[in-house]
C-alpha cells in the first residue's frame, strides 16, 4: 500500500506530495514541526503536543493554518489512511510561500501545513537489555530550542558525530559544562540519592512530551524529580542515566563517552521507569482512537 501524506487540504500518494520551492520552511527553514507518538491507532499525549505546536507557532507568528480541532481531525485522518498501528505522525508548519526575502511577507499568507504517518519498528531488544552509550558535544545551538522548529541542522550534526562513533546519541553540554539534551532526546541520570534529575524547561532545552509524562508517572509512584542543571562530570559518576524521547520512549544509557556507569548493564529504577512508561502507552494506545 502506498502511503498517504496530508498537503495544503489533500491527500496525496507520498511519492507525489511536494510544496513549493519558495515555501519559506524550504528557503530559511522558517516552520515548526511536531512528532507523535501512536498505538493501536491512537495519540499518545494529543493534547499535550498540540498545546506545544501551537505554543511554538506563536513564538514563531505563525499563524495556525486551521482550528486545533480540525488539525486533530487531519491527524488522525493521515494515520487511518495510511493503517499505522504503533508508529508516529509527523507534522509540520511552515510560515508559506512568498517571495524570498528574510523578513515576514508584508501581505498575509496561508501557513503550509505537512502531515505524515508511518509505522516505526520496535526497540530491539538488545537496547532494551543492555542500554545505549551517548557522546557529549558541545552544544552550538541558538538560544530558543524551546521552540520546536524545523532549523535542526546543530542536532544533525551531534547525531552524525554519535553515529560515527559507535553512539546511540550525543549529550550536548553548554559552555558552563553542563548537559542541555540531547540531538533528539531529553538526557536524565539518577544521583546517588535516588533522585531522578533532569535540566529544567527554559530555553536551553526542548519540553519533551515523553519528559513530562515521565516526570508525572514518577511522582506518581512516590519517586522523586529535581528540575536542575547537571554537570557532564556529574552524569559521568550518577548511579544511572537514560534520555527519553517519542521514538527511544525510556532507554538507559549505560556509557558516557570513555565512562562506564554502574556495572554497564540498565539499571533497576531506569528498568522501572521504562515499565511505567510501557504500562501508559499500552493503556492509552487500547482505548478508542
Amino acid at each position: 500500500m502506498s502511503r498517504i501524506a496530508y498537503v495544503n487540504g489533500r491527500y496525496l500518494p507520498h511519492g507525489a506530495a511536494s510544496v513549493h520551492i519558495e515555501d519559506r520552511g524550504y528557503q530559511f527553514a522558517d516552520g515548526v514541526y511536531e512528532v507523535i507518538a501512536v498505538r493501536g491507532g491512537h495519540l499518545i499525549d494529543g493534547e499535550w503536543h498540540m498545546g506545544r505546536l501551537q505554543r511554538s507557532l506563536s513564538e514563531l507568528q505563525i499563524r495556525s493554518p486551521m482550528s486545533e480541532a480540525a488539525m486533530a481531525v487531519v491527524f488522525r485522518e493521515t494515520v487511518r489512511r495510511n493503517r499505522v498501528g504503533n508508529g508516529i505522525v509527523y507534522v509540520q508548519i511552515s510560515r508559506g510561500v512568498a517571495r524570498r526575502d528574510h523578513p515576514f511577507p508584508k501581505s498575509p499568507v496561508r501557513p503550509a501545513l505537512v502531515v505524515t504517518a508511518r509505522r516505526t519498528p520496535p526497540i530491539s531488544d538488545k537496547v532494551i537489555e543492555e542500554g545505549v552509550a551517548v557522546i557529549s558535544q558541545p552544544d552550538i545551538r541558538w538560544l530558543r530550542c524551546d521552540i520546536k522548529a524545523i532549523s535542526l541542522l546543530p542536532n544533525v550534526l551531534v547525531k552524525q558525530a554519535a553515529r560515527s562513533q559507535g553512539a546511540f546519541e550525543a549529550w550536548q553540554v553548554d559552555s558552563d559544562g553542563f548537559v542541555t539534551e540531547g540531538g533528539s532526546t531529553n538526557a536524565w541520570i539518577i544521583n546517588k540519592e535516588g533522585h531522578l534529575v533532569t535540566r529544567p524547561v527554559e530555553n536551553a532545552i526542548l519540553n519533551g512530551i515523553t519528559r513530562r509524562r515521565l516526570i508525572a508517572l514518577a511522582q506518581a509512584h512516590g519517586l522523586v524529580v529535581e528540575e536542575r542543571a547537571f554537570s557532564l562530570e556529574e552524569a559521568k559518576t550518577a548511579r544511572e542515566a537514560f534520555l527519553t524521547s517519542t521514538t527511544a520512549f525510556v532507554t538507559a544509557v549505560v556509557k558516557i563517552d570513555d565512562t562506564i556507569l554502574g556495572n554497564g548493564r540498565p539499571g533497576s529504577q531506569t528498568t522501572l521507569l521504562r515499565q511505567l512508561y510501557m504500562e501508559f502507552l499500552a493503556e492509552t494506545g487500547g482505548k478508542t482512537p
